[in-house]
């Protein structure tokens, strides 16, 4: 599961970058985005899919471990 860091961009959308990679990616989708219930499965604009524990809504920018789906 690789660390990754998620943060808000220019534009108020959520980017999401895998240091290892190198892969910088707008989130275009996510399959829970409550401030209870926040995360799950989620596109990148790339078509690439992760999967982040779902979880409270957290402060950003948070790193944290995503799964590649």
């Amino acid at each position: 599961m690789p660390t990754v860091m998620l943060r808000y961009n220019d534009s108020g959308g959520l980017d999401f970058y895998v240091p290892k990679k190198d892969l910088e990616e707008s989130i275009v989708s996510m399959e829970f985005n409550t401030d209870e219930k926040w995360g799950g499965e989620v596109e990148l604009g790339d078509g690439s899919k992760y999967y982040l524990e779902p979880a409270p809504k957290p402060n950003l920018p948070q790193t944290m471990r995503a799964k590649r789906l």
